[in-house]
């Protein structure tokens, strides 16, 4: 059971990872493909807002999804365990993100 925990924790916080990936690079290309002009919209801020909400909410879902469904099926200690795994993979990969912005940068 612990390796099927650690297994669900590291596909959570990879996608987590990628989930986020995406959108930073969306951030970053976003005025290379709109134009630098586009900015003087109210829109940006709404999208802005919007896209904060979204990501909030579906992160909030990879990460604790499963373990708030477990949690309420009586399955506590799985459930902990499997936050905390997932957490500890997700703080790997931002230390090595940190780590590569430091040193590949």
């Amino acid at each position: 059971m612990k390796n099927a925990i650690l297994k669900r924790a590291v596909i959570n916080a990879l996608a987590t990872a990628v989930y986020v990936i995406v959108i930073a690079s969306f951030l970053f290309y976003a005025p290379k493909f709109f134009g630098p002009d586009r900015g003087d919209s109210v829109l940006v801020p709404i999208v802005m807002l919007l896209l904060l909400v979204f990501s909030a909410a579906f992160t909030g879902s990879l990460i604790f999804g499963q373990p708030v469904l477990w949690y309420l099926d009586g399955k506590k200690g799985e459930s902990l365990s499997l936050i905390i795994y997932t957490l500890g993979v997700f703080l790997v990969i931002t230390i090595l993100a940190l780590l590569a912005l430091y040193f590949v940068v």
